[in-house]
């Protein structure tokens, strides 16, 4: 097999997530990603030393595509810190909701990857928690907050305290008829303790 286009690992990652949707984290194999690209899959392994970091490296990509409308939305000035604060807790989980019903597979493959690739995981959880950190830095300035609590340790324990809503390893609980007072409960208890 052979391609007269130079391979990049942007085509390689994209041809990868399309593969991965086709037939699922299980199923696709490195050299079902070398047939998409018409390359033979020993070049795969020139940018990528193994399945295991294709799929990670796939997943880091999409995991970028979930945090980057998150970032807009904890960048955005004004406003109450804890209505943006809400909002972002809110567009996270229905990211998340939104991708287990229409990217089932890509979802998949991040779940299988979050017991995997512990420091990419990390590194993405705390790339979600500088986000939020920044709101409530904000609303401690605005002292809408309480200022007698570190803003990155109040930002960890309210990721932490949502996890329900958002980690993979729930998602069969959230079609739950009750998912939506229960995050209420929580955000009250939330706003309780960060609240003036």
């Amino acid at each position: 097999m052979a391609n007269d286009q130079p391979l990049t690992k942007e085509a390689i990652l994209e041809a990868a997530e399309q593969v991965l949707r086709r037939y699922g984290p299980e199923k696709t194999s490195v050299v079902d990603v070398a047939k998409a690209l018409q390359v033979s899959h020993g070049t795969l392994y020139r940018h990528f030393p193994s399945k295991v970091a294709l799929r990670e490296a796939v997943t880091e990509r999409w995991l970028l595509r979930i945090a980057k409308p998150l970032e807009e939305l904890a960048s955005q000035p004004g406003g109450s810190a804890g209505d943006r604060l809400r909002t972002w807790l809110q567009a996270l989980i229905q990211s998340k909701r939104k991708h287990v019903i229409e990217e089932p597979e890509m979802f998949g493959m991040y779940s299988a990857v979050t017991l995997e690739a512990v420091d990419m995981i990390t590194e993405h959880v705390q790339h979600l928690i500088t986000q939020m950190t920044g709101i409530i830095e904000d609303g401690v300035n605005s002292k809408e907050f309480r200022s007698d609590g570190e803003p990155e340790a109040m930002a960890r324990a309210i990721f932490f305290a949502t996890t329900r809503f958002h980690h993979p390893a729930h998602a069969y609980e959230w079609s739950s008829s009750t998912i939506e007072q229960e995050f209420e409960l929580v955000w009250e208890l939330i706003l309780s303790g960060i609240c003036k």
